[in-house]
């Protein structure tokens, strides 16, 4: 009897199998490595796993010209995927050099004989999100979109819980459980909704089916897009999904909120933008129509309810809620102008997004105690580096012309444009004039203390935090950041073109 087995392209999945093999090493960390130089070899592995990734992606972005399916049509090998996980694992990179100082139990009030208890399963955590990640943004079709949801989701919830000693943290894992299942549950149940409309669970076989058989405006098929679309709403955190957000990101620790705050954009939106445009084409009239909606909303709502707030995690949250909205912009236009858009933006964002809760990071571990406009007071002169870096990552955050930011606003709204709709772009605009507030009022809080709280003394200003620590490997990935989000600016063209030939994988 011959066993006839499926072909599987191995090295298209090698960025999956790197950090999953990383994962496993730096799990037997935990109970095969002392106490003393666990952090360092979890460390080091994480970084091995993150630097074979980036180096694997790159290859296969290289060779992937012609983009195909492999694993019997289940996963995506073209270059769409692959610059997708090039970003993934460059973020992730960065999240290990800022995990080593800072990674959860270790701040200045931590107990010494707690330090480091869960250093090496946060580094396992670390990157079995990103190998979850890594796999959802090449899934084509809906069971391995679902399951590799699931996978860099649980990872995520048990990151958010990870330093039960912060407050918050327990309660910031708790709740993007909960939300987080429900928003799972919903995807699960629109999948379930178009497979019982088209018999298919293909991207590709999705949009067949409804041009043979003439589904489009389906009550099936419609109700479980909605429902597919509110469902991956939760994870980019756009409104009226948001609502997670604020709490989690302020409750969970820091270099878990960086790490969420960009690659979790990065996984929603590329999946997204590829689920639409492959299986959906022909109800394009109506997820575009949605999106634009959802990007209005995540505009409005982001912008107007940060410009209340004095916790910094919490306006960069309710920020990362509003560049959501700008990049859903160049997804609702549908467009091969629209993916560009979309990859090239997500390149300087990811950077400051990143970058600023850096920096927050390294303020809070000074302080000890939660980053606020009012203890910010004086951080750009005591740690100039830092307080440059965050200053030029607010400014490319509003579009100002001093970071790849600005070419990334210019770009979405010039899809817009392209695509007929004058008025969204019309509320992009007026959303950047309105974010320029809060945006200009973490900067003026770092340069500009109240004139009580100055302490001359030999001619030069006290530090309130008292003396920093080096903090040399956060100060490495910020630099990274700073060179990202400012480079981009300069590099528009090679980025462009790599977003070009990204894009031209999807069938726009």
């Amino acid at each position: 009897m011959t066993l006839h087995t499926t072909h599987i392209d191995w090295f298209g999945l090698a960025p999956v199998f790197a950090l999953i093999g990383a994962s496993f090493f730096a799990l037997l960390c935990a109970v095969l490595v002392p106490r003393a130089v666990r952090r360092i070899a979890a460390a080091s592995i994480a970084g091995a796993g993150f630097a074979a990734g980036i180096v694997l992606a790159v290859w296969l972005y290289v060779d992937s010209a012609h983009g195909h399916t492999i694993v019997s049509g289940a996963f995506y090998r073209d270059r769409w995927t692959a610059l997708g996980q090039v970003i993934l694992c460059a973020v992730g990179l960065a999240t290990t050099l800022l995990g080593v100082e800072h990674v959860p139990g270790w701040g200045r009030n931590a107990e010494p004989e707690r330090r480091d208890d869960h250093v090496a399963e946060f580094f396992a955590l670390l990157l079995a999100s990103a190998a979850g990640m890594v796999f959802f943004v090449g899934a084509a079709n809906l069971m391995v979109l679902f399951l590799s949801l699931e996978w860099f989701s649980i990872a995520l919830y048990v990151m958010c819980a990870i330093d039960y000693d912060l407050e918050g943290s327990l309660e910031a894992g708790l709740k993007y459980l909960i939300v987080g299942s429900f928003g799972a549950a919903t995807l699960l149940f629109g999948s379930a909704l178009v497979y019982g409309a088209t018999g298919t669970i293909s991207f590709a076989g999705i949009a067949d089916k409804v041009a043979a058989q003439g589904l489009t405006g389906d009550s099936f098929l419609v109700l479980g897009l909605a429902l597919i679309v509110a469902g991956l709403g939760f994870k980019m955190s756009a409104a009226p999904f948001h609502m997670w957000t604020p709490d989690v990101y302020e409750g969970a620790p820091t270099t878990v909120t960086a790490w969420m705050s960009s690659a979790t954009k990065v996984a929603a939106l590329l999946l997204t933008f590829r689920l639409m445009t492959t299986a959906f084409p022909h109800d394009e009239h109506l997820w575009s129509w949605a999106f634009a909606i959802v990007a209005t909303a995540s505009l409005a709502i982001g912008n107007l309810a940060a410009l209340v707030q004095r916790n910094v995690k919490r306006i960069l949250a309710y920020s990362s809620i509003s560049h959501a909205g700008f990049m859903l912009i160049a997804l609702s236009a549908g467009s091969a102008l629209g993916g560009r858009a979309l990859m090239y933006y997500l390149v300087p964002y990811t950077a400051m997004a990143f970058g600023s809760f850096a920096v927050v990071a390294a303020r809070e571990r000074e302080l000890g105690v939660p980053v606020t406009l009012e203890n910010l007071a004086g951080f750009g002169w005591e740690r100039p580096f830092l307080g440059v870096a965050m200053w030029f990552f607010m400014f490319g955050f509003a579009g100002l012309p001093l970071g790849g930011g600005f070419v990334g606003k210019f770009y979405v709204l010039a899809a817009a444009y392209r695509h007929g709709w004058v008025w969204l772009v019309i509320v992009g605009v007026l959303a950047t004039l309105v974010s320029l507030y809060y945006y200009l009022g973490i900067v003026r809080a770092m340069y500009m203390r109240p004139a009580e709280e100055l302490q001359v003394q030999a001619g030069s200003v006290a530090v309130s935090g008292g003396a920093p620590p080096q903090e040399t490997l956060l100060h490495l990935a910020v630099g990274a950041a700073f060179l990202v989000s400012f480079g981009s600016l300069f590099a528009v063209q090679p980025l462009i073109d790599f977003a070009q030939h990204a894009a031209s994988a999807l069938p726009l």
